[in-house]
């Protein structure tokens, strides 16, 4: 009988180290992300962000950025920077400050859900240079080809780079002499690359860009 009473005993235990263990495990577990809202992204963006990016994230003022189709993931990060000060930029800060990590998803998945329309290059002198720049890099600097990251049709790959194909040739411009000033800091490889970029070459790469598709 005694024998009997330590073997439930045993058996009780080792229930009890079942259930703890099962809850330790799930505990464990990361939670799943929510679904995005497109809705509420839509909501928020059209309070927020309208003023500069257009209804959509389209093609509004070239010096601001096309966020239609651009990667979920890369606005969320941005948004993420501007709002830490990782990224400085006093309108984006300010704009950026009051949004929680949900109204940041949710307002990158509107805008990735759009289909971003073609833009088109401009400058016929600087095109050439800026396709053979973004295709084959300039081995006598060692600049690598864009097309490495952002991918031979400029779409980027999620999370990692982003889109640039017909990004505004201003915005494009205007972030890349910022990278090589210095007074934008939140990508060690993009700071050391446009470190080494010529104005020209600059130039030739935003308006190159601004017609891939």
């Amino acid at each position: 009988m005694k024998r009997f009473s330590s073997l439930i005993a045993v058996a009780a235990l080792a229930s009890s180290l079942t259930v703890a263990l099962t809850g330790l495990a799930h505990a464990a577990e990361p939670a799943k992300a929510a679904k995005p809202d497109l809705a509420a992204g839509e909501a928020k963006a059209t309070q927020v962000c309208v003023a500069c990016h257009a209804v959509d994230g389209s093609r509004g003022a070239p010096g601001f950025p096309i966020l239609q189709g651009q990667h979920a993931q890369y606005l969320v990060k941005q948004l993420q920077e501007f709002k830490s000060g990782k990224r400085a930029n006093p309108v984006m800060s300010g704009m950026a400050a009051p949004l929680s990590d949900a109204d940041m998803v949710n307002v990158a998945a509107f805008y990735a859900s759009k289909k971003a329309k073609p833009g088109v290059a401009t400058n016929k002198d600087l095109v050439a240079l800026g396709e053979k720049i973004y295709r084959g890099g300039i081995a006598a600097k060692s600049v690598p080809a864009c097309a490495g990251c952002h991918s031979p049709n400029g779409a980027g790959i999620p999370a990692q780079y982003p889109r640039l194909a017909g990004q505004h040739a201003e915005y494009t411009k205007a972030q890349l002499t910022a990278f090589r000033q210095g007074d934008r800091t939140n990508s060690v490889q993009m700071t050391s690359i446009a470190s080494i970029l010529s104005d020209k070459e600059i130039a030739a790469l935003a308006d190159y860009i601004s017609g891939l598709r």
